[in-house]
């Protein structure tokens, strides 16, 4: 095998995980957040750097697409990896929404119409191949946090759509029909993955290594929906919102309440992990399936605290907020470090090489 830099760089691309865009879903948050809070420069500093993200694997994505296509259909394939594509649609309608605030508002529109397509196609593509179509049973057994970021996707669709109405006067009925219905499919969602997720916990071994990052997206789930549920009871007047604007209200507040109580049982889960089972905690790309949780839970809170006149949620929100930055932080420099010692130094021997470049795409 050969040790170029470009040869593990391609090893890199095959490798790549299809939720890497977890990426650009926790910048992207991370930046909406201090923006809420009037930290402009760290806002637009997160803004730019998220935007760069998005164009790189957007960029890498097409690459592997036209290089490693079969490595893609093994990834349609397998219930533990496939829903990962949901953070496509996810990451674009994060990233459109804080170009939004920032004056944006066509992009954040082209973005919308992007993303409802793919919603559209990928719920019931990825379902099919990972699921449905599989000749072994039970496929419950595969079930994992992943799941959980259809749930992401369908009410980051719900979020855009209920950012936008303000600005669109024609679309206004349109864009609450878009709005209530991706959330009420999210609830629906939401329901359904957690199902499948208790009966694997519940009828198979679980062990300790199984437990990784991505069950953080449980609580970002729930975030999210309480987010787009916020931004919905906002809305102006409109057939569609009216007729369920007391529901959503209320089961956004519902929702707040569980993904608060998931998030001490998470650390928990952790700990047991890593420090009662030694299970090493090193840089894989799915620690942004945790960072992402984190910020949206802390914008999910600032929301619903003015939507609702609840200030201690938004209290709560602000304060997790500078935590979900500190965890980013951390997990961004470990990033690099690892794409410096699996891509661009040479390793010591092949074997480091394999080793390297499968952990490099996530895999």
């Amino acid at each position: 095998m050969s040790s170029t830099v470009t040869a593990r760089a391609d090893n890199a691309v095959a490798g790549l995980t299809p939720g890497y865009f977890a990426l650009v879903m926790a910048t992207g948050i991370l930046s909406i957040g201090a923006e809420l809070e009037g930290v402009t420069v760290l806002s637009t500093v997160l803004l730019v750097l998220c935007a760069v993200v998005f164009v790189l694997l957007l960029a890498l994505t097409g690459l592997r697409l036209l290089r490693h296509r079969d490595r893609i259909a093994e990834d349609f394939l397998d219930p533990a990896r496939a829903f990962g594509f949901f953070t496509y649609v996810a990451g674009t309608n994060v990233l459109g929404v804080r170009l939004f605030m920032s004056g944006y508002h066509t992009i954040t529109a082209v973005f919308l119409a992007l993303t409802l397509l793919a919603w559209f196609v990928l719920g019931y593509v990825v379902p099919w191949t990972a699921v449905l179509s599989k000749t072994e049973r039970p496929v419950v057994k595969y079930a994992n946090g992943t799941w959980f970021i259809w749930v992401v996707a369908s009410q980051s669709v719900a979020v855009a759509a209920a950012t936008l109405e303000p600005t669109g006067e024609s679309m206004r009925g349109a864009l609450a029909i878009v709005a209530v219905l991706s959330w009420s499919v999210g609830v629906f969602l939401y329901a359904a993955a957690g199902v499948m997720v208790a009966l694997r916990m519940m009828l198979y071994e679980l062990k300790p290594v199984d437990l990784n990052p991505p069950y953080w997206v449980s609580m970002g789930a729930c975030a999210i929906t309480v987010l787009a549920g916020a931004r919905i009871v906002e809305m102006a007047a409109a057939p569609m919102v009216d007729a369920t604007r007391g529901l959503v209200a209320g089961l956004a507040v519902v929702f707040w309440s569980f993904a608060t109580w998931l998030v001490p049982v998470l650390f928990g889960v952790g700990l047991w992990r890593h420090w009662r089972h030694r299970i090493p905690l090193r840089y894989e790309a799915t620690l942004w399936s945790m960072v992402f949780p984190l910020g949206m839970y802390a914008v999910a809170g600032i929301y619903l605290g003015r939507a609702d006149m609840l200030p201690i949620v938004g209290w709560i929100g602000r304060a997790e907020l500078w935590l979900a930055m500190a965890v980013w932080l951390l997990v961004f420099v470990a990033m690099l470090r690892h794409l410096y010692t699996t891509v661009l130094r040479r390793p010591g021997s092949g074997a480091d090489l394999a080793g390297g470049a499968d952990a490099a795409g996530g895999r």
